[in-house]
């Protein structure tokens, strides 16, 4: 049920992701397939429901001066800046930087090392510690742009 009233909502968010060539990218996505519905009796509100699968959830508290070094991540996953800021560089030398309430794709998994970089490197920023929340999905990374609408 949607109206003209209540235009359908867009999220952005980045897309960390590995192309053919095993070379990671960051691409900016929006989050568009909203419905506006109902959820355990409350008043209709847009919702972007993802398909179901497992998944595990990881908080990460990074200190003040953090870097890490070039990783890929674990498994395809959500990350969600809670409180702080940090910086994520992929291969191609795109670095965005997040702080709260921002979140991100990571899905660089199956990176081909090239001169020293392999998945991206990320840090924090400022004098506060990054606190994340990742969403680990156990499901096979993909290799194209905006896997999620």
């Amino acid at each position: 049920m949607t109206d003209d009233t209540d235009p359908r909502p867009g999220i952005p968010y980045w897309h960390l992701w590995t192309d053919a060539s095993g070379v990671s990218h960051q691409t900016r996505c929006t989050l568009t397939e909203f419905t506006l519905k109902g959820v355990g009796g409350a008043a209709p509100q847009w919702n972007n429901q993802q398909d179901r699968s497992e998944a595990t959830v990881v908080y990460t508290v990074q200190p003040v001066g953090w870097v890490g070094k070039w990783h890929e991540n674990p498994a395809p996953q959500w990350i969600v800046v809670l409180s702080g800021h940090w910086w994520i560089e992929a291969m191609d030398g795109t670095r965005i930087e997040q702080g709260p309430g921002d979140f991100s794709l990571g899905e660089d998994q199956g990176c081909t090392p090239t001169n020293g970089r392999k998945g991206h490197r990320s840090g924090t920023i400022g004098d506060v510690p990054a606190v994340l929340m990742t969403v680990q999905l156990h499901i096979p990374p993909t290799r194209t742009p905006c896997r999620f609408k």
